[in-house]
């Protein structure tokens, strides 16, 4: 089975010029966390995906990819 993609937050950390360690000092969670986010092994529940919004000040459409 072929896993999708299914957030940007790799792409857009880099389009802000952020790093995964500020994001994660930002949200309060590891790092690792943060890596696997952008890895697409876990996903944000939607309250996170909301708060990273605001910091990286997207629209929710612009975190996420097209289906």
């Amino acid at each position: 089975m072929e896993v999708k993609d299914i957030n940007r937050l790799k792409v857009v950390l880099v389009e802000k010029k952020r790093t995964a360690a500020w994001l994660a000092g930002e949200l309060g969670v590891s790092p690792v966390t943060i890596s696997k986010w952008c890895s697409q092994k876990t996903q944000p529940d939607l309250k996170t995906l909301a708060r990273i919004d605001e910091l990286l000040e997207v629209d929710k459409r612009d975190l996420l990819t097209e289906n």
